[in-house]
């Protein structure tokens, strides 16, 4: 019995002492710094500030001068976060004052580090270098190397600010040449960003894009959203310098708006308008926390007495609880087990999904590719041909074998389209365009189509639409033509009507439905649902019927989905069919488009006689490409690799370059990029192939001025020869 009255003795002095130590630590350092961090997490700067100003006044009140010291630092930090860099800079310098009284440490090395950041804010560099060598100095001597790239990529921003480029590029590339990892995205970013800058300042416009699309690709990881918006602000300077204005527009507006909302999100974080009003504010809820800590002080007492007699039944009541938690414990460990050997086999499913989706990307991108080549070779063989004028008994013939090359043309497109899509690699473009002068281009070009049909061709424009809209209008086309043609392939004698008109207007947004209806053949009822899969077409009697590839309503459909929208689709068969979508199209009020006049014909005798560098290695595309050149009695010399075509043009002096993206050795892209460097005048035109990973604004980067796509349209072929040439 007297065991068992000094056990419950002992319990009690241990609960009221846990307790009471419990109280104490709501009023420590540790407890103050973990709500401020807990605050910084949810962006509530200002209950950040005034936790982090209580652990001072604990720390002052205390004589804890090293977690003082660390506590104002933080306050320096939390102010250069917010660019409050004068205050940063005050408080660091406090925080270094008082570290300078005690042994040196890694805070004492890092509150160096920031203050060199708060100078660089505020573009004083010499002050900035010091305090970062100071920070340099203080990590050797302690031989700490965990921020080494940091405080070097500071250095060589002031090393580029202060015009010492050589010096600051050094760094750069060193930092950029670093393996990717979580920890260093953010600074290579930088360094990538800050060396675009050199280059602009050089004038190499085409490498500072470079280096600035890739800091954006890092960026877009990291989200570090101020980074992102010096970025695009440089990415606008480019261009404008480059005289490409619609591009450095459409940048200066997205740095715009990402400046303005970093602003808002600041002041938000804030939650006061100047370091006065928080000062005020502070002092007034000090005073009203003493007085509030001092009711509580005296309710603590009171309970603390009831605390005591209720101790006993309270350790019937954890008995009871501590049993229960060690059941509930070990079910929890069985089921989190089995959860988890769950989660693996979902795991182990959702990468054996994602490697056939890879695969089958790699395979159709790969195949498209591959018999681009070929198909070339066939169609320029049978324009060559033609163009010899054979027998009327040969001339179905190759009528029919341009037919088949053309076919075969359209449907690699189209796989090729539907596999971007498929694999993210489509990008979708936000300019100004005219949408009621690009349908009346649709119209025109296809009239000829609805006139071999007999078909009425109408098209309803709502004149409320706006002019100048912003959008990607190559989609739009896109999705557009597939529509049309087919309504138009699939009616005879009836009419095909395309009806714009506008829903509403919200803002700067305007809303338009679009419908393209026609009274031919139908869709049957059970066909409704699968005609927008790949492949599908209403029977196989009308594929024979009418051909096709069963493609175009797949791409019409994944098109606009990436745009936001979808397609509806009504029929009734023997009678016609409306496909309708409804998309949501910015207005621009500024900027008036500038009509872009295609040349569909060309001057033979200005190109006549002109020397052209043809760079290919396939032997028939060779034979090819010379015989189309010299039929047009243009002058041409063949050569089948990247090097020997650098020579050449180092040399001798061509009128214009055909270079194949793909030769043995070094590729076109890299031989056009070793000739940029003492030729920057001769046109370079690509000729490739163009696959999954490859795009028009990729290979104009290395200073290609055109590209030709393979198989390629002889009158395409020759107007894109004529218009560099002329010039």
């Amino acid at each position: 019995m007297k065991l068992q009255i000094k056990f419950y003795l002992i319990f009690v002095i241990l609960f009221n002492s846990v307790l009471y130590s419990q109280k104490e630590e709501t009023d420590s350092i540790s407890y103050y710094n973990s709500s401020a961090n807990a605050n910084i997490k949810e962006n509530n700067y200002k209950n950040a500030f005034l936790y982090t100003q209580k652990a001072i006044n604990y720390a002052e009140e205390h004589s804890k001068i090293n977690k003082q010291a660390n506590q104002i630092a933080k306050l320096g930090k939390l102010f250069y976060k917010l660019k409050k860099y004068d205050d940063a800079i005050e408080k660091l310098t406090e925080s270094i004052n008082l570290y300078k009284t005690l042994s040196s440490s890694a805070e004492y090395a890092k509150a160096y580090y920031f203050l060199g950041l708060a100078y660089i804010g505020n573009n004083n560099f010499n002050a900035a270098e010091k305090y970062i060598n100071k920070t340099t100095a203080i990590s050797k001597a302690l031989k700490l190397e965990d921020d080494n790239e940091l405080i070097s990529l500071q250095k060589a921003i002031i090393y580029r600010s202060t015009q010492r480029y050589n010096a600051a590029a050094t760094i750069f590339n060193a930092i950029i040449s670093k393996a990717d990892d979580s920890g260093i995205l953010d600074t290579k970013a930088e360094a990538l960003y800050q060396m675009g800058l050199i280059e602009a300042h050089n004038n190499r416009n085409n490498l500072a894009l470079n280096y600035f699309n890739k800091a954006l690709d890092l960026n877009a990881k990291n989200q570090n959203l101020d980074q992102k918006s010096n970025i695009l602000l440089a990415i606008s300077s480019v261009y404008e310098k480059m005289l490409d204005k619609s591009n450095a527009y459409a940048f200066l507006k997205l740095h715009l708006n990402l400046k303005e909302s970093i602003a808002i999100s600041n002041n938000e974080k804030l939650g006061i308008n100047d370091y006065e009003a928080f000062k005020e504010n502070q002092r007034k809820q000090n005073l009203a926390r003493l007085d509030k800590e001092k009711k509580e002080q005296q309710k603590t007492e009171k309970f603390s007495r009831l605390i005591n007699y209720l101790s006993t039944a309270l350790i019937a009541i954890l008995s009871l609880l501590s049993l229960s938690l060690y059941k509930n414990n070990i079910i929890r460990k069985k089921t989190n087990l089995l959860l988890k050997e769950k989660n693996n086999e979902l795991i182990k499913a959702k990468e054996k999904a994602e490697k056939a989706s890879n695969a089958r990307a790699d395979f159709l991108s790969t195949v498209s590719h591959e018999l681009r080549t070929p198909l070339n070779a066939i169609n320029g063989i049978t324009h060559l041909l033609l163009e010899e004028k054979p027998k009327k008994s040969q001339l179905h013939y190759l009528n029919s074998l341009q037919y088949s090359g053309n076919y075969l043309t359209a449907f690699i497109n189209d796989i090729l389209e539907i596999n971007k899509i498929d694999s993210s690699k489509i990008e979708l473009e936000h300019i100004n365009f005219d949408l009621k002068k690009l349908l009346e281009d649709i119209q025109n070009s296809l009239i000829e189509v609805a006139t071999k049909n007999k078909n009425a061709f109408l098209l309803d424009i709502d004149p409320s639409i706006p002019n100048n809209l912003i959008g990607d209008p190559i989609k739009l086309s896109q999705i557009f033509m597939n529509l049309i043609n087919n309504a138009l392939k699939f009616t005879k004698n009836g009419k095909v009507s395309i009806v714009a008109k506008l829903n509403s207007i919200e803002g700067e947004k305007a809303n338009i439905i679009f419908e393209i209806t026609d009274t031919g053949i139908g869709i049957p009822a059970e066909k409704l649902e699968t005609v927008f899969e790949s492949f599908s077409q209403g029977s196989t009697e009308i594929n024979r019927k009418y051909g096709g590839t069963g493609l175009g309503l797949t791409i019409v459909k994944k098109l606009l989905n990436l745009l936001g929208s979808d397609i509806q689709l009504k029929s009734t068969l023997g009678e016609g069919s409306c496909f309708a979508f409804e998309l949501q199209l910015c207005i621009n009020g500024n900027q008036v488009p500038v009509e872009k006049k295609v040349k569909t014909t060309f001057d033979i005798s200005k190109i006549k006689g002109k020397n052209i560098l043809v760079v290919e290695d396939n032997k028939i595309n060779q034979m090819i490409t010379q015989r189309m050149l010299e039929n047009k009695e243009i002058l041409c010399e063949v050569i089948d690799n990247g090097e020997e075509a650098i020579e050449a043009l180092k040399n001798n002096s061509y009128d214009l370059v055909l270079m194949d993206v793909h030769l043995p050795g070094i590729n076109g892209t890299i031989a056009t990029q070793e000739i940029r460097k003492f030729d920057a005048a001769t046109p370079i035109i690509a000729m490739t192939a163009i696959s999954l990973n490859e795009n028009r604004e990729m290979l104009l980067s290395f200073g290609m001025n055109d590209v030709i796509t393979k198989p390629f349209i002889p009158k395409d072929f020759y107007n894109i020869l004529s218009k560099h040439l002329e010039n």
